[in-house]
């Protein structure tokens, strides 16, 4: 396992679509843990190989019980009507945020390292996860669904503010 430096907005790896992954073999397994341990290291909620320049449809998204959870080839198969609004942050745009609307809940059918298919529901932040994840994949970033970005210090007085 390895830590993988984590690519910034600017970077065009971030705006491209990515490849299904068609091997399911060790090195498949490396970059799923080499994700996991990236992600832990930067304390994030979620990572996509398009991160770590790796143009392959594989993320890895905590769970709402703190389990890593890694997709492989993830589609959403299902939205809620309902929706969420929230500040979304991601380890591409350090230090900036935005409100963003996604759908309260979601289901994702995917691929385990193996191959075997399975899927999996999330609800609040962890269909906010797959949303953002996923959109990573198609070249995406959460930047281009908000009317404005807040820094560190506008959140922290918005926040106080609240109080």
């Amino acid at each position: 396992m390895a830590l993988r430096k984590i690519l910034t907005d600017e970077d065009p790896a971030l705006h491209k679509k990515c490849r299904p992954v068609t091997n399911f073999d060790d090195r498949l397994g490396e970059l799923l843990d080499d994700l996991k341990e990236t992600l832990a290291h930067a304390h994030g909620a979620g990572l996509a190989a398009p991160q770590v320049g790796i143009l392959r449809r594989c993320v890895i998204v905590v769970d709402a019980n703190d389990q890593m959870l890694e997709l492989v080839n993830p589609e959403i198969i299902w939205r809620s009507e309902e929706t969420q609004d929230g500040l979304e942050g991601c380890l591409s745009v350090p230090g900036r945020w935005g409100e963003v609307e996604r759908p309260a809940r979601v289901r994702v059918r995917a691929q385990d390292r193996t191959g075997e298919t399975f899927e999996v529901e999330g609800e609040e932040i962890v269909a906010r996860c797959f949303c953002h994840e996923l959109d990573h994949l198609d070249g995406h970033i959460f930047t281009e669904l908000t009317d404005r970005l807040y820094t560190q210090q506008e959140l922290d007085e918005m926040m106080e503010e609240e109080q």
